[in-house]
């Protein structure tokens, strides 16, 4: 599987840090952040590539390119009203407008609250072109007892969506 996860924003990007560590060693991941300090370094043991943001030219803007999915992880309601706007300014606008073009799964979890009418206009009209909406929610029936329960939930969720096999939450039992 190849995979495209984007970092935007300041608050949160714990999440999206946390989000490839616990990714599958077989999932190859392009990684783009907005905040070029982040580094591929950090990530022992991952088929990772790193794309410079202002690169609209990388291969990760073609949909030739094949990507299987793309998750924006955190979502900055900044990217986010580009990728409802149709602008494509940078390679992460980019990468989810070719998502949206080439009907490609395209996770998107905007992290700051509340929503402003603006911000829920826009993704309302991005789940209607099918983009999977996906803050940071918390499952109170997972049983979470910690920081860290909470936050497996939570990218259990998102694996979930973009098909990534996983166990990294108690599912429900009925």
């Amino acid at each position: 599987m190849k995979l495209v996860v984007a970092i935007t924003g300041a608050s949160g990007i714990e999440l999206g840090i946390k989000f490839i560590e616990y990714l599958p060693e077989e999932i190859e991941v392009h990684l783009i952040t907005s905040d070029h300090a982040l580094t591929v370094n950090q990530f022992e043991n991952k088929n990772i590539t790193l794309h410079d943001n202002s690169n609209i030219a990388a291969s990760i803007a073609s949909g030739s390119f094949q990507v299987d999915a793309t998750a924006i992880i955190p979502c900055s309601m900044n990217s986010l009203a580009k990728i409802a706007c149709g602008i494509a300014d940078n390679l992460v606008t980019r990468a989810a407008s070719v998502a949206i073009k080439e009907q490609k799964k395209l996770l998107l979890a905007p992290r700051e609250m509340p929503f402003s009418a603006i911000a829920l206009e826009n993704m309302q009209k991005l789940a209607q072109l099918r983009v999977i909406i996906a803050p940071p929610i918390i499952g109170y029936y997972s049983e979470s007892h910690t920081l860290e329960d909470m936050e497996r939930f939570i990218i259990g969720k998102w694996y979930d969506s973009l098909g990534i096999t996983n166990n990294l939450y108690q599912r429900w039992n009925g």
